[in-house]
């Protein structure tokens, strides 16, 4: 599904780099779950917005799903972007002027997907989330979980291949985080490949695959078993 060949990521600063990616090789298949580990700076944001393209590479390789992102134009990245993935960030990043349902709603009517068709999906991912009350509630109107349920519903609507989330529990208590988690578990069952960037060692055993990035360079890469794998 990815493929990363040398990829650099740097900053000019006058005639010097400042760099946050350095030399990178990675492959992820369709369907895993991996999750991106690292001390602060360690390029693991980087990595993840240009997996998800929206940050462009300094230099090297990037191939999604057979096509060169490297050499493409913007639009066709856009594309791409908008038909097979979704985002979750750390800070909700939901519309306040909108209500859930319309939150939801959102990529639906960037691909143009008919009225009717949008209200059958929108009332499937809202029963399935168990967040039917809330549709005409407004951001400010939840608490942090909500929050964060109604962005990862947001993310999945639209059947992405790859769900990419950035700190998805980060302002979270345990059990919200939890409920995150899991959904995200269920979610990867179902086929879904999902890349989270964490600093928790609990929430990366919820997947099977941990990087582990420091200075930009990727210093491991390891299989995991860990909860209800």
């Amino acid at each position: 599904m990815i493929q990363l060949r040398n990829i650099e990521r740097y900053y000019r600063k006058g005639l010097s780099k400042s760099w946050v990616l350095r030399d990178l090789n990675l492959d992820i298949q369709e369907g895993e779950f991996v999750t991106i580990m690292g001390p602060s700076g360690a390029g693991k944001t980087t990595l993840l917005n240009m997996i998800g393209m929206l940050d462009e590479p300094s230099a090297g390789e990037y191939n999604f799903l057979g096509e060169a992102v490297h050499s493409m134009k913007s639009k066709y990245r856009q594309e791409l972007h908008k038909n097979y993935m979704g985002f979750v960030f750390q800070a909700y990043h939901l519309i306040d002027e909108l209500t859930v349902y319309e939150n939801i709603e959102t990529p639906l009517l960037y691909r143009n997907i008919k009225s009717k068709e949008r209200k059958s999906i929108v009332a499937d991912i809202l029963d399935r989330f168990n967040i039917v009350a809330k549709k005409d509630l407004f951001p400010e109107q939840l608490s942090g979980g909500q929050q964060q349920l109604v962005g990862v519903a947001r993310a999945v609507v639209s059947k992405p291949k790859l769900l990419l989330a950035d700190e998805p529990t980060g302002n979270l208590h345990s059990k919200q985080g939890e409920k995150i988690m899991e959904l995200f578990q269920e979610l990867h069952r179902e086929g879904v490949a999902i890349i989270q960037v964490t600093h928790s060692e609990k929430n990366a055993l919820y997947g099977s695959r941990i990087i582990e990035l420091e200075d930009g360079f990727l210093r491991a890469d390891k299989q995991v078993r860990g909860i209800n794998n």
